[in-house]
C-alpha cells in the first residue's frame, strides 16, 4: 500500500489527462470533491445531476479554484425518473466518446415518510438502486470499449436494516421505516455490483472492473437534504465530534476506486479508522450477506424487469 494512501491522501496518482469520469450527484458533497480531485489531475469530469442551477454554481466554483480551462461538463439526469436516466444516457453516448469510470455517487437517505418515484418505486430504492442499475446498463458498452470501471458508492448504512432484500414488500407498502428502507437501497446497490462482477467473470469480460466503496461519516448535505428532523439533528451533533470527516476525505475512496490499480473487486473500500467512519482509506469489513448469491441473482432478475433493461453479458 503506497505511503500516501496510508496517510489518507490521494496524492499517489500522476496525470489523468485524456481520461473521462462520469459522476452522479456531483454538485455538492463527496461527488463535488471527487470531481475537483479528478479535474485537478487533468481529467475530464461529466456531472450527472438533477438540479441545473446548483450544478451551474458548482461548475463556477470549480473553475474559480482550478482555472477556466477545467474540463467539466453537465448533463441533467434525475435518477428517480427512469425516462430521465434514459435521456441522459443517450446524451452521454452522443457527447462522451470514452468513459474511464462511471462513479455512482448520488443518493437520497433516510426519507422520513414513504414516497414513490414517478415510476412507482419506493424513493430510496428507486433513486439509489434502480436508477443507477439502468444507467450502468445503458452505458456499459461504452465503458467496456474504454476499458473503464464502474464504482458503486454504497454506505455503512447497509448494516442498519434487515440485512437482506424484502422481496415480499420491496416498496414498503407496510411498516415503512426510513432507516430500513435506506439500508435496503444501499445493500441492493452492493449486491448489484457484486453480481455484476460474477456475470462479467462468467462471460470472460474482465476488461471492466467493478468496485464498491463508501465515504464513511462525512460532512455532506445528504442527511440535511432528505432526512427527517431527528436524523438531521443527530447528524449535526455528530459533526461536532472527531467521528465525522470532511467531504473531501469522504471522496477519497471513490477516487481511489476510479483511478488506482491493484485493487480487489470483491471488497468494500472506505475509511479504516474508528468504526470505519473516518481515517485512512483501505479495504474495510464486508459482511457475507452483502454477496449472498441467491439473493443477488433474484434481485438482478427483479431489477431487470423493473428497470426495463435486460443486460446481454
Amino acid at each position: 500500500m503506497p505511503s500516501a494512501r496510508k496517510a489518507g491522501l490521494p496524492t499517489v496518482w500522476g496525470s489523468l489527462a485524456g481520461k473521462t469520469y462520469l459522476i452522479t450527484g456531483a454538485n455538492s458533497g463527496t461527488g463535488f470533491e471527487a470531481a475537483r480531485l479528478l479535474l485537478a489531475r487533468g481529467a475530464r469530469a461529466v456531472m450527472l445531476n438533477r438540479n441545473a442551477e446548483k450544478t451551474t454554481a458548482a461548475i463556477e466554483r470549480l473553475k474559480q479554484a482550478l482555472g477556466s480551462n477545467a474540463d467539466v461538463h453537465f448533463i441533467r439526469m434525475d435518477l428517480g425518473d427512469l425516462a430521465s436516466v434514459r435521456a441522459a444516457a443517450k446524451e452521454v453516448l452522443r457527447s462522451v466518446p470514452r468513459i474511464d469510470a462511471l462513479i455512482c455517487n448520488a443518493a437520497i437517505a433516510q426519507v422520513p415518510e414513504r414516497k414513490l418515484t414517478v415510476d412507482g418505486f419506493e424513493s430510496q430504492l428507486g433513486t439509489n438502486h434502480y436508477g443507477h442499475f439502468l444507467l450502468c446498463g445503458l452505458l456499459f458498452e461504452r465503458i467496456e470499449v474504454s476499458g473503464g470501471r464502474i464504482v458503486v458508492v454504497a454506505s455503512l448504512g447497509y448494516k442498519m436494516g434487515l440485512r437482506t432484500i424484502r422481496f415480499d414488500d420491496i416498496n414498503w407498502d407496510k411498516g415503512y421505516s426510513a432507516n430500513a428502507a435506506y439500508s435496503q437501497s444501499k445493500l441492493a446497490q452492493m449486491m448489484f455490483a457484486y453480481e455484476l462482477q460474477d456475470r462479467l467473470a462468467a462471460a470472460n469480460k474482465t476488461g471492466v472492473k467493478v468496485y464498491v466503496c463508501h465515504p464513511g461519516s462525512s460532512r455532506t448535505s445528504l442527511i440535511t437534504t432528505s432526512g427527517g428532523l431527528l436524523t438531521r439533528m443527530t447528524f449535526w451533533l455528530m459533526t461536532k465530534t472527531p467521528m465525522v470527516q470532511t467531504a473531501e476525505q469522504g471522496a477519497y475512496p471513490e477516487v481511489m476506486c476510479a483511478t488506482e490499480d491493484g485493487l480487489e473487486q470483491r471488497a468494500f473500500y472506505g475509511p479504516t479508522g474508528r468504526m470505519e467512519f473516518v481515517g485512512p482509506v483501505g479495504m474495510g469489513t464486508l459482511e457475507p450477506y452483502a454477496h449472498d448469491k441467491p439473493v443477488m441473482k433474484k434481485l438482478w432478475d427483479m431489477t431487470e424487469k423493473a428497470a426495463g433493461l435486460s443486460w446481454s453479458l
